[in-house]
């Protein structure tokens, strides 16, 4: 049976909770093989076994100074044209990559699956919430190998393997490597797991005054990571990085807190595809009830820290 292939996201020697997720995905059409660019080492061999794969392509030679979409694209063009299918995070790198890649093989790409299943080809079939979440479709590519990325949160990681590791040299072009990152800066990681790939996300909105320590709280609780919506961001009350909505980041986790959120179509197509939403709102009427699992009329001022209590005494 041909190979799937999955390109790792990392944040340095670690390789992200999504790539994982995919991987998991990825058995369902083909034994599973994860590519991963940059440098090698110890660290991250762990951290690859740990996603799953029966397979590792250790991807060397890219300059570390390139913008590499376009360079592992091209290096990854003769191994995808021999396989089942290609699948990738929904994140902006992977994304880039996705389109590069598809352009390449002359195939067909489908971004933010929030579901995979085999057609009667073993081919993936996705399903995506499109147009802010007022629709559910399901797609297939029907040219070339697919390229699929898949939303954060679409899959539970399997179990840690201890895969096979070959060498790939990488073949960039010169248009490849002609645009050069001059700078770098990492933002400093918390103790809050990253908004994109935590199972729990609280996110404050309007309802907050400006004031998210309730909702900061309620989040450490619960170990989760915090959002805010556009409103909340455009007010200056929280940073645009942890803004969750069609022009932010979208979320998919297993619970998602709206608190003082409205729920506009702009927010709910960032989150909506949460596996159980809960909404803490004053008004019995705003849009986000209609959508919420479980809802709670009251003032998050009052409610969030009830909460929160109760859940710290019950975990002593």
């Amino acid at each position: 049976m041909s190979e799937v292939l999955v390109l790792a996201q990392r944040d340095g020697d670690e390789i992200r909770r999504a790539t994982a997720e995919t991987v998991a995905l990825a058995r369902a059409f083909g034994p599973p093989a994860l590519v991963v660019a940059g440098p090698w080492n110890d660290g991250v061999a762990r951290s690859a076994a740990a996603a799953g794969p029966e397979k590792v392509y250790a991807l060397s030679g890219l300059p570390d100074d390139s913008v590499s979409a376009l360079a592992v694209a091209e290096s990854l063009a003769d191994l995808a044209a021999r396989s089942v299918a290609v699948l990738l995070p929904s994140t902006r790198e992977g994304k880039e990559v996705a389109a590069h890649l598809a352009a390449r093989l002359e195939s067909g790409v489908v971004t933010d699956a929030v579901r995979l299943e085999p057609d009667a080809e073993g081919r993936p079939v996705a399903t995506q919430s499109v147009f802010a979440g007022t629709f559910t479709v399901r797609s297939r590519v029907t040219r070339g190998v697919p390229v699929v990325t898949v939303k954060p949160g679409a899959a539970e990681p399997g179990p840690a393997t201890e895969p096979v590791v070959v060498p790939l040299a990488a073949t960039p072009s010169p248009v490849a490597t002609a645009v050069r990152v001059l700078d770098r800066s990492v933002r400093p990681k918390g103790d809050r797991p990253q908004l994109t790939e935590a199972e729990i996300v609280v996110s404050g909105g309007r309802g907050t005054a400006g004031d998210f320590s309730a909702v900061e709280a309620l989040a450490d609780a619960l170990g989760a990571a915090v959002g805010a919506s556009r409103a909340a961001v455009d007010s200056g009350w929280y940073p645009h990085a942890y803004q969750v909505g069609q022009t932010g980041v979208t979320v998919s986790p297993q619970v998602y807190l709206a608190c003082g959120i409205s729920g506009a179509i702009q927010h709910l197509a960032g989150m909506q595809t949460a596996k159980t939403i809960v909404a803490v709102n004053k008004d019995p009427e705003a849009p986000i009830m209609a959508v919420a699992d479980f809802a709670v009329v009251g003032d998050l001022h009052a409610v969030l820290p009830k909460a929160t209590e109760e859940i710290v005494a019950r975990r002593r």
